[in-house]
């Protein structure tokens, strides 16, 4: 007995059988972005990372949201897993009405760790020869 499945709308397909197309390849099918700047370039990265990991309906679970945090982001997540601040925002996430973040919380989670790891530190320490 075949088990017919959906059929996701096109504008859905790209993005979810594109997951052997490395992001760069990604980045550089999208015209605009060929003279972006690294800022643009930066924040379509994170786009594209949400769009390849989320579900159909553009949602990422709390499971694959950790996950892409342990395994994307580890350079920002790594030394907070004692830190209260970190700890919170893991507990939002486990107590995310849904279960699933959108674009938006994701943003947002990315951020918040991101201001309170102990590598944006290392950034500001940086010297900037002019």
């Amino acid at each position: 007995m075949l088990i017919s499945t959906p059929k996701l709308p096109e504008s859905l397909c790209f993005f979810h059988f594109v997951g052997s197309i490395s992001i760069s390849k990604q980045l550089a099918s999208i015209k605009a972005l060929r003279k972006g700047s690294d800022l643009e370039k930066a924040i379509a990265t994170a786009a594209l990372i949400f769009r390849n990991s989320s579900d159909p309906d553009g949602k990422l679970g709390k499971a694959t949201a950790k996950n892409l945090l342990q395994t994307r982001f580890r350079n920002f997540t790594e030394g907070q897993e004692t830190k209260a601040k970190y700890k919170y925002l893991l507990s939002e996430l486990d107590e995310h009405t849904e279960n699933k973040l959108d674009f938006e919380d994701f943003m947002i989670l990315l951020l918040s760790i991101t201001v309170m790891s102990d590598l944006l530190q290392n950034i500001w320490s940086v010297k900037i020869t002019k």
